[in-house]
């Protein structure tokens, strides 16, 4: 197969008057994504719903340079997307940043490859969407060890993996999978592997059947996947995490989360309005947990942003990028994100007292608290603190406020 031969079932979707913003197009798939995501939550189904109206409003290839079709949207208007997404649907947003985290990967380090570039180009122009497959077999969030190896034969490779899970397999147009470089290679010497469609089958293997996250549908699927040995993407696994894959999902997730929490806050702010206004301007019980929901809130936010700025400011300077000081700070917006995240929705949660525990009112909370928990554990904390124990005892305690 060469890359004129590259086909997706998908049709390609019909084109929105592009002078809208990327904000108003995220707000119209946002309402969309809003009103399916009790159903989306309950039936545990994937929010095709939303995903329309992302197609239509063109946002799968925002990030994909103009060259190729897409907006050129940098990672903080991404991010931005993100949160506008997870604050409406928590699945819809988790399913995009992920989506948007493996295109990250290709447009960084594709676009030297021909084969990476027209994907890239159908994925603007067909509104491709890209499944992840990191986690494998009994390694679990481990994304830097990979079991299964690419078997070359010439210039056609297979691969076989057993992918515990795959999120919204089913539903993707394609997938990026990470795989050992060959048989011969230790398990960290890995590659980054583009599927299109027609590369690969999925044989169900686990289901789905969590608290919370459940449009995501991320089920474990058994892998088998042929194809051309160009793509794989050019560079190793290990240089394309440190620089793109770990910084882009961390500050992409989190981004998510944040949203989430976001609309904890805000159902909170609603109900503590019209609590005061049927006790004559008393405020209920759960006011103060509300003051420090919206504290932390915006603190979070705060965070975000900052280190969205951070990982734009130092893109280009590869130094920066792979210092210690660098890699520590991204993995740690991760667990921060994620530890914030669930104490702001609980805090709404108490705000809300009764209201916000049921499951059936207006003011409840349950949704995004279960979908909040799930932060500390994807890819879990203990993981990444571990992980970066070592390389913090390499770094000195700052001597002043602003070293």
């Amino acid at each position: 197969m060469n890359v004129t031969a590259v086909k997706v079932a998908s049709a390609v979707p019909a084109r929105v008057e592009c002078e809208a913003t990327l904000d108003k197009r995220a707000h119209a798939c946002a309402a969309i994504a809003e009103s399916n995501a009790d159903s989306v939550d309950f039936e545990a189904r994937f929010p095709s719903e939303a995903f329309e109206a992302i197609r239509t409003q063109r946002l799968l290839g925002v990030m994909i340079p103009k060259e190729l079709g897409g907006d050129g949207a940098s990672i903080s208007e991404v991010a931005d997307l993100c949160y506008q997404l997870g604050r409406a649907c928590s699945s819809t947003g988790m399913i995009y940043a992920m989506h948007q985290t493996k295109l990250a990967c290709l447009v960084r380090h594709g676009t030297s490859a021909e084969w990476h570039r027209h994907v890239l180009k159908e994925v603007a122009e067909k509104q491709l969407l890209l499944a992840s497959s990191t986690t494998e077999g009994q390694r679990g969030g481990n994304i830097r060890s990979s079991d299964a190896a690419i078997q070359r034969n010439g210039e056609k490779f297979t691969l076989e993996r057993a992918a515990t899970v795959i999120s919204y397999g089913l539903e993707a147009d394609g997938l990026v999978t990470t795989a050992r470089r060959s048989e011969e290679s230790i398990e960290s010497d890995q590659v980054l592997v583009v599927l299109l469609k027609q590369d690969y089958s999925l044989d169900k293997i686990l289901g789905w059947n969590t608290m919370g996250m459940r449009g995501t549908c991320s089920s474990g699927f058994m892998l088998k996947a042929s194809g051309l040995a160009e793509q794989i993407l050019p560079e190793p696994y290990e240089r394309i995490h440190g620089r793109t894959m770990m910084p882009t999902a961390h500050l992409l997730w989190a981004s998510v989360w944040a949203g989430v929490s976001a609309a904890a806050v805000e159902r909170a702010r609603l109900f503590l309005r019209k609590a005061a206004r049927q006790a004559n301007g008393v405020m209920p019980p759960g006011a103060a947990h509300f003051t420090l929901a919206a504290a932390n809130l915006k603190s979070l936010r705060a965070m975000l942003n900052s280190a969205l700025r951070r990982y734009e400011r130092h893109q280009v300077d590869d130094a920066a990028l792979t210092s210690i000081e660098f890699q520590t700070s991204m993995n740690m917006v991760k667990v921060d994100a994620s530890e914030r995240a669930v104490a702001i929705t609980l805090e709404a949660l108490r705000a809300c007292g009764l209201s916000g525990y049921r499951n059936d009112g207006e003011f409840s909370i349950s949704r995004f608290l279960r979908d909040a928990l799930s932060s500390p554990i994807m890819i879990n904390n203990d993981r990444i603190l571990a992980n970066v124990a070592t390389a913090s005892l390499l770094e000195e305690t700052a001597n002043t406020l602003f070293d």
